[in-house]
């Protein structure tokens, strides 16, 4: 397969190099300058049809491949000049033309921004212009399809979009903000067909006299600029479909329903999007739930301190379509911005889903200090009931002063119910687990912004987290939880459970033990910047502020007696009544300074932290000073080509979940034990960022090192008793500091309409914990590969062919395994009979280990066969997935305590008869 993909490439190249001849040549102004990010493009004369563009380098260097037996008109410009043309006629055995291009200054520059403004791209500053249609080939159905075709842009696995190697932080649609969290819910809601340009802005902040004064490397936003018919007008789809699923699915019937609706004006926007449906489509998962931070960036970022309130840990299974047997979604949002007067903007967003999930698993379980082998074969039932609500608004009476407030709501019911069959050495245990929480946050946040005069600037921010957990716990089983904990043993028959004594336990048939949980948080942050400019190269930042955090933290242990009554665990040991506040109070001096390609951001912050944990009556404080520098070098090699580097040391604290000295479930094999004499670790963390945009040439190249090294870190103390596994954060010593590793790189050139890509990454962590009084060093190395090629024609079928290959190389204790996983994979799009369009994607997979125990191949092909005649708003279609109808995919995973590798059940064969009309 390798070896064929090498010789696809090579004969592609060369098929598409001997049909078109190279134009290129230089631009410059009337007084020789050489201009960089000018445009050329190049238009068939007889047609006015766009065949090929270009954008000159540093060097005012541009190319072209013109495809032969043609006529053609070259037209280069740039913002503030005059558009100069000239026809070239490349006949059936032309040659190589060299064509230079000299722009006269424009004085109206109004009529210039427009003729650019129709250009593939434009690069102007920070801002980078794409033309979509001058990308698409008609085939895209949403915005991620768009985004995926656009030089140095990237759409991950996960649909968030990724430039320069950066994760969008902000989607805008016509400067309005859509759901202004990650870039998921755009790129698989927006239609494709609606987007005229896309505007990449690097080193975006929202706040325009905030702009430059700070690090703004790693923010990237992205705006979407509408066709003239999608404006001031309702625009959508609405898309239904019913089909069937193969029987061991369970359910045959399968259903989706898709309606979406915009409306964008000056005044005001409207996005609605809703999402039905049990065929494996999971619009807004657990995680995105998580991660979904409505906008809200983290406090003090670079401030040298890491404290952040947890979420419970319970252990919830994060659903994904590609390990689930049954998915059933359901999901509604709405989104919407309105310009009160020019001084005051509101904004906001409201989201609920509920989703259903069987996940069905068979796991093969490796102890490594013991040496036993678990074996489990578990269905698990989980159900998420998950609202957000957002309101935001911008006060801005002038240029000087802006003040934001920004509040989010966010609640949900997570079920889960679980059935497990545990075999260890021979003997079986039945398992019933049973996983409930209702949390429950507020977010608020204010933040003001005012411009004294040029010299000073001032910034404050306030805000305030409240959180309320309650998560419930249950673990029925034959086998005794725990002995030694919930049992006193024998010690003259430590291995015979017989001569146990059960106390607390009460001997039962089976054991029923439960756990209440409840912890509630107040968390508040406020800090002030001052920035005095210098000069217009330099400034100094000056910050003061404080964090405030309290927390109350509940937990008890019960039993159901075999005969309903309740045994309360009455004992310390099984019961958490804590109180515990985090202060740190802190006071920065940071300098910027640009000197030739050069910006240098040293600086240092000096924390005074504030640790006092109340329980079991008595009072733990803690009070330490630190100095924590941080720098940041951004070499600027080119406009389009930089290189960074960032060093920080950072602080790390524990939330009160590490200081509950009572025991916690974890799960029906772990219990926790927090340590309320836990101090800090640091972290010394280096990362060195490389990126390319070569629009000349369309090569991009983007790689990334870092390297952390973890000092006194917080790790885990366990003791291991067969699988029964009882643990508690410790501070390790400093002469076995945890280290990670990692090497990202990623290539990409566009030859004619055919695109390469090359993705390299490799990750090393090296990690230390004591299990049974003694230390054991873990190492994992993952690679990751991937080499593609992807056409992108008009007129032809469209194909992508690739091969992914993993490696995962695990190592603890000396104890060694290595899995791989080779993927190659292709994706075929063939328009006929002119209203016809079929899409097939097909992946292979062969899991393995070194030691030829594992062995595992299976394929997954899913083809779409879509109707639309002409410009008719509707659109018939036949979508089938899993047509192989797999039955299940292969996972491993490492810690430090065991390995395990996995074989998931997923969702059967299933054929969709799917309607959708365009509004």
């Amino acid at each position: 397969m390798k070896k064929f993909l090498i010789l696809f490439l090579f004969f592609t190249t060369v098929s598409l190099s001997a049909q078109s001849i190279k134009v290129k040549g230089t631009i410059k102004d009337s007084i020789g300058n050489l201009l960089e990010f000018a445009n050329v493009i190049a238009s068939i004369k007889a047609t006015g049809k766009t065949e090929s563009y270009g954008i000159t380098n540093y060097q005012g260097r541009y190319q072209l491949d013109l495809p032969k037996g043609n006529n053609y008109v070259l037209r280069a410009s740039f913002l503030g000049y005059e558009t100069k043309e000239q026809t070239v006629n490349v006949s059936t055995d032309a040659e190589n033309i060299d064509l230079d291009f000299i722009l006269k200054p424009q004085e109206n520059q109004l009529d210039d921004v427009e003729i650019v403004y129709e250009m593939p791209v434009t690069v102007k500053g920070d801002t980078i212009v794409y033309n979509a249609d001058s990308f698409t080939n008609g085939d895209e159905r949403k915005l991620g399809d768009v985004m995926k075709k656009l030089p140095g842009v990237e759409v991950n696995e996960d649909g968030e979009i990724q430039v320069e190697g950066k994760t969008v932080t902000k989607v805008m649609v016509e400067g309005k903000d859509f759901f202004d969290g990650d870039s998921k819910l755009a790129t698989k809601n927006i239609p494709a067909d609606a987007v005229d340009k896309v505007e990449v802005l690097r080193n975006y902040n929202e706040v325009d006299q905030m702009r430059g004064l700070g690090n703004d490397r790693d923010n990237v936003a992205i705006n979407i600029r509408l066709k003239e018919g999608k404006k001031n007008f309702w625009f959508g789809e609405v898309t239904a479909g019913a089909g069937l699923a193969d029987e061991y699915g369970g359910e045959n019937g399968r259903y989706l329903v898709h309606p979406k609706l915009f409306y964008y004006s000056p005044k005001y926007s409207i996005n609605i999007i809703t999402d039905f449906n049990n065929i494996g489509e999971v619009p807004f998962t657990f995680r995105d739930y998580f991660n979904f931070t409505g906008g809200f960036k983290n406090f003090n970022k670079g401030g040298g301190t890491n404290f952040r309130i947890s979420d419970s840990d319970l252990g919830f299974a994060v659903s994904q379509n590609d390990r689930a047997k049954s998915i059933d979604a359901k999901f509604i949002a709405g989104n919407f911005s309105y310009a009160v007067n020019d001084k005051l903007d509101v904004s906001g967003f409201g989201i609920l889903s509920d989703n259903k999930t069987n996940i069905v698993n068979n796991s093969i379980r490796q102890y490594i200090l013991t040496g036993i082998t678990e074996n489990t074969n578990t269905e698990n039932d989980q159900r998420n009931q998950l609202a957000m609500l957002k309101l935001s608004s911008t006060y801005k009476p002038n240029a000087n002063f802006q003040l934001d407030y920004d509040a989010l709501i966010k609640t949900s019911k997570q079920t889960e119910d679980d059935a497990t069959i545990s075999i260890v050495d021979g003997n079986q245990n039945n398992i019933s687990e049973v996983k409930e929480n209702k949390p429950f946050s507020i977010n608020q946040t204010a933040n003001a912004y005012y411009t004294l005069n040029d010299k000073n600037i001032f910034a404050a921010e306030v805000q305030h987290l409240y959180q309320n957990e309650d998560p419930f716990y249950q673990a029925v089983q034959d086998s005794i939880p725990f002995r030694g904990v919930f049992t006193v043993i024998d010690r003259q028959h430590p291995l015979n459970s017989d001569f146990d004594t059960f106390d607390p336990l009460v001997q039962s048939d089976r054991y029923n033990v439960n756990q209440n949980k409840t912890v509630k948080s107040n968390k508040l942050d406020g800090k002030v910047d001052y920035y005095y400019i210098l000069n217009n190269v330099s400034n100094l930042n000056f910050t003061v502020g404080t964090t405030y955090s309290n927390q109350k933290f509940n937990s008890s242990i019960f039993q159901i007696l075999d005969n309903g009554n309740q045994n309360n665990f009455n004992e310390d040991d099984f019961n958490n009544d804590v109180s515990y506040t985090f202060t740190d109070a802190f006071f920065g001096l940071h300098y910027k300074l640009k000197t030739g390609k050069f910006i240098f951001t040293p600086g240092v912050t000096l924390h005074n932290y504030s640790l006092k944990n109340e329980q079991l009556g008595t009072t733990s404080t803690q009070n330490d000073w630190m100095v924590l520098p941080d720098i940041n070098v951004v070499l600027e090699l080119k406009k389009s080509e930089n290189l960074r580097f960032n060093y920080a040391i950072t602080s790390e604290y524990s939330d009160v979940n590490n200081y509950a000295q009572a025991y916690v479930f974890n799960n029906y094999n772990r219990l926790f034990r927090g340590n309320r004499e836990l101090e800090n670790s640091l972290s010394h963390s280096y990362n060195l960022t490389y990126f390319s945009f070569n629009l000349f040439n369309y090569t991009n190249i983007g790689g990334n090192l870092s390297y952390t090294r973890r000092i006194d870190a917080i790790k885990t103390n366990t003791e291991l008793v067969g699988i029964n596994q009882v643990s508690s954060p410790i501070n390790f010593d400093s002469n076995f500091p945890d280290e990670t590793f990692s090497a990202v790189g990623r290539f990409s050139k566009t030859i004619k309409k055919v695109q390469f890509k090359l993705d390299a990454a490799v990750f090393l962590s090296k990690t230390n914990n004591t299990i049974n009084n003694e230390i054991q060093e873990s190492q994992s190395l993952t690679q990751n590969y991937n080499a593609s090629v992807l056409s992108n024609f008009k007129d032809f079928p469209n194909f992508e062919v690739g091969y992914r290959f993993m490696k995962n190389d695990y190592d603890n204790g000396g104890a060694t395994q290595i899995f791989f996983t080779n993927r190659p994979y292709a994706n075929v799009n063939i328009r006929f009979l002119k209203d016809f369009n079929l899409f097939t994607e097909w992946d292979y997979y062969k899991y393995t280990n070194d030691a030829k125990t594992i062995e595992n191949s299976y394929s997954f092909f899913n083809a779409n066969l879509y109707y639309k005649h002409g410009e008719s708003p509707w659109e018939f279609s036949i979508q089938a997935t899993n047509i192989l109808d797999t039955e299940s995919i292969n996972n491993d995973s490492f810690n430090d305590q065991f390995n395990t590798t996995s074989q998931y059940f997923v969702l059967p064969r299933i054929v969709m008869f799917v309607i959708k009309y365009d509004l």
